[in-house]
């Protein structure tokens, strides 16, 4: 009798815990260029829209999206909505580190973006050494099915400026601590940094109590896919190297798997990046 009441609350944990987990994708979707003939926007957007919807992702933080990607995006990702601006002024200028999450599940609470300089509320400003505007775009959830509150941040960091992901490392731990408090945190985002460089150690050195977690380091099914998130349209993914797009966490979140999505068409993969993808149940 004892076994069948363990057994009978060990399968009830499980299935909360099926219904609580979010899938969180960070994606950086290849800005739309002519200049990449068969690799341009037009015959990838279906293949980006296919991966989050086949993979259920709740939550997707986006970079490099124009606002043709993003007008794409919305038609293409029935019952989800988004939220964000372009970096260049706040409106429409420029690309999108936006924030698409499935209506049906996530209730949006508060949104806004920041940018990554010395001046976080002035739009299209450059900050340190930065070659362009960079931003981060935050939102505060409610899951309906769990009743759980938490932040969600997203960001493309500058490809160019050394101190400026320092700096842009530093800026993200405060104002994440600023805005979300003790509530459960995700931070999604192409980092333009690999896992030993001074960004990302910023970001994880755990002797600052603002520290944010790697995903993948504490998931608990060892990681799936290619170590690198960078493609760049090359097909022999052994050869890759760069790991630059993170999932973060801070605060109550169990994460249960961490991937990359290496998804091949033909030869043709959907964006010069990987999708990340995390799954993770908000305590």
């Amino acid at each position: 009798m004892k076994l069948l009441i363990a057994c009978i609350l060990c399968l009830g944990a499980m299935t909360t815990s099926a219904q609580e987990s979010l899938n969180v994708m960070t994606f950086n979707i290849r800005l739309n260029l002519e200049s990449d003939s068969g690799n341009a926007w037009r015959y990838r957007k279906d293949k980006v829209a296919s991966q989050i919807l086949f993979h259920d992702a709740k939550l997707v933080g986006v970079q490099e999206a124009l606002p043709g990607q993003m007008n794409d995006l919305a038609q293409l990702l029935k019952g989800y909505r988004w939220v964000g601006v372009g970096r260049e002024d706040g409106k429409q200028g420029g690309e999108f580190s936006a924030i698409f999450y499935d209506s049906s599940r996530l209730k949006l609470l508060a949104s806004e973006t920041f940018w990554l300089s010395e001046t976080p509320s002035v739009a299209g400003s450059k900050g340190w050494d930065a070659a362009l505007p960079r931003i981060v775009t935050w939102a505060k959830f409610k899951d309906t099915n769990s009743g759980k509150i938490f932040f969600h941040f997203n960001t493309h960091f500058d490809h160019m400026g050394k101190e400026a992901r320092k700096q842009s490392s530093l800026l993200i731990l405060k104002q994440v601590a600023q805005l979300a408090g003790k509530l459960p945190v995700l931070v999604t985002g192409d980092f333009n940094a690999d896992p030993s460089d001074e960004p990302i150690q910023v970001i994880i050195d755990n002797k600052n109590p603002l520290h944010l977690t790697d995903a993948e380091a504490v998931s608990q099914t060892p990681h799936y896919g290619p170590n690198a998130s960078f493609n760049g349209w090359q097909i022999h993914t052994d050869n890759l190297k760069e790991h630059i797009d993170y999932i973060f966490i801070h605060g109550p979140i169990t994460v249960l798997k961490h991937a990359t999505l290496a998804q091949l068409w033909g030869t043709r993969f959907s964006s010069d990046h990987f999708p990340v993808m995390a799954t993770v149940v908000v305590e």
